[in-house]
């Protein structure tokens, strides 16, 4: 992926696995442009979940962005220069490390206004939301410029992993650290569809629409569990076992599943909120349909 655009004058030609990728990176950053957009100029959307979804959004923006300018840096700039390849990686190390923790922290706030419904309101202020989207960039961005503060594998091509110029090591540190977050989402899910069965049990008056929201509920979740661990799950087991002496068709072919996790999300975590649908709607068309304004939240729209 980190391939000079010329070798001995003549140019090289364009892989397509890398338009693809450029590609996805566009489809990503006007996505989420939107999205930031839509949350920036709506005065409403200011509770700690639109934070998170805020936040969420511009990691993938500049995740999409990066993968523009890794293709610009391969074709149109010389990036046998490690400056432009460690500014390469370390944006994309950070915007997707990012994307994974704030998905973390959007499980994590889902759990929590199940788990404390009375409370949640009151407890979960926007300051703290604003605290560990701060915490979560620190890290992110910590992560990213390792490769630039000696983290890299320049003066031994052997340590290389399969994206150079990340070392083994740091590839594998960051597949485990997704396999850990994989293994907290998923038991919080599984937390979250026990309390959200036990509330439909409770609450007898109301069964059969508890019985429907419920259901769908765990339906939302489980597709978003799985979406992200097919997305991820590959690219994060291929980095623990390969290196770079591995064919980068298998790279390519585990990297781009993983860029798709950034299409999706501004799908399941934005757009299918009724707040933001009617702030796109309002913006596009100048009104509000009248089954989506007559329609209850429910947990599964967050």
């Amino acid at each position: 992926m980190n391939c000079p655009a010329t070798t001995a004058g003549i140019v090289q030609e364009v892989s397509p696995w890398d338009i693809a990728l450029c590609v996805t990176g566009t489809l990503i950053s006007c996505e989420n442009a939107l999205v930031i957009a839509v949350l920036f100029y709506t005065p409403t959307l200011r509770a700690p979940m639109f934070i998170l979804i805020g936040s969420l959004a511009v990691s993938d923006l500049l995740a999409g962005l990066g993968l523009i300018l890794n293709f610009v840096f391969t074709y149109l700039i010389d990036n046998s220069v490690e400056f432009v390849t460690l500014l390469s990686v370390g944006l994309l190390i950070s915007a997707f490390s990012a994307s994974v923790f704030n998905i973390l922290a959007i499980t994590v706030d889902r759990y929590l206004s199940l788990y404390n419904a009375l409370t949640y309101h009151t407890e979960r202020t926007v300051t703290f939301t604003y605290m560990m989207v701060v915490f979560i960039w620190v890290t992110c961005v910590t992560l990213g410029l390792l490769p630039a503060l000696g983290w890299n594998c320049f003066k031994d091509q052997s340590t290389c992993s399969i994206c150079r110029p990340v070392t083994k090591n740091n590839a594998v540190a960051l597949a485990v650290t997704f396999l850990l977050v994989f293994a907290l989402m998923m038991q919080l899910y599984l937390q979250i569809c026990k309390i959200a069965f036990r509330h439909a049990q409770q609450i007898a008056v109301q069964h059969q629409f508890m019985a429907i929201s419920t259901t769908k509920g765990v339906s939302t979740l489980s597709a978003i569990l799985c979406a992200f661990g097919a997305c991820w799950l590959p690219f994060a087991m291929y980095s623990i076992v390969a290196d770079s002496s591995y064919p980068m068709i298998y790279t390519y072919a585990t990297v781009l599943p993983a860029t798709c996790c950034s299409v999706i999300n501004p799908v399941i975590y934005a757009f299918r909120n009724p707040d933001i649908q009617k702030s796109l709607w309002m913006a596009c068309c100048g009104c509000v349909p009248s089954n989506l304004s007559l329609r209850p939240r429910t947990s599964s729209d967050v």
